[in-house]
């Protein structure tokens, strides 16, 4: 079966700070650029075949991928399709965990104010997620906790409040196989 492997970038400063990040620019911390050689380290320990990495354009989610790339000889190329969801107003707030916030992620259909919709963001992640499909290729993906839930969604079915609720830890390393 042929797989893909998703890796969140490491801990951003906002992050840190319980602020939602979506397509806000913010830095790795310290603690982030160490996960992202950590994970690095891990994939060369795993011994999987990785042919290309494809990461959002966004500092923190390229920079861990640059980081990876370097440890292990994977080349790496930005692909802007990934970018984290634009969460409109919501961006910079804190905590993540508001209820608005919460009950917003379930509304598929609706653009945050300001921002996008699920489904725009789904339209772009699956469009990438069919191509990776079609080649003969194994990509990883490093970009955000927003396109992992995307990710997810294309390989099994998920209610609104699981998707919604769905969430990767930072520089976790997750496979997908395509059926």
């Amino acid at each position: 079966m042929k797989k893909l492997y998703f890796v969140r970038h490491g801990e951003s400063e906002w992050n840190v700070a319980d602020r939602i990040c979506g397509s806000t620019d913010i830095p790795l911390t310290d603690k982030g650029k160490e996960q992202a050689m950590e994970t690095g380290r891990l994939i060369n320990s795993m011994n999987i075949k990785i042919d290309q990495i494809l990461y959002s354009p966004l500092s923190r989610a390229a920079d861990t991928a640059k980081a990876i790339s370097d440890l292990t000889g994977i080349p790496a190329v930005v692909e802007p399709r990934i970018t984290e969801q634009c969460f409109g107003k919501y961006e910079g707030i804190s905590p993540r965990s508001r209820e608005d916030f919460k009950l917003a992620k379930q509304q598929f259909v609706n653009s945050y104010e300001g921002g996008e919709s699920m489904l725009r963001l789904a339209q772009r992640i699956y469009n990438v997620l069919d191509e990776i499909k079609a080649s003969d290729k194994t990509y990883m993906l490093v970009a955000h906790n927003g396109i992992a839930r995307v990710v997810k969604s294309y390989f099994d079915d998920m209610t609104n409040e699981e998707y919604g609720s769905f969430g990767v830890k930072n520089c976790a390393v997750t496979e997908f196989e395509f059926k």
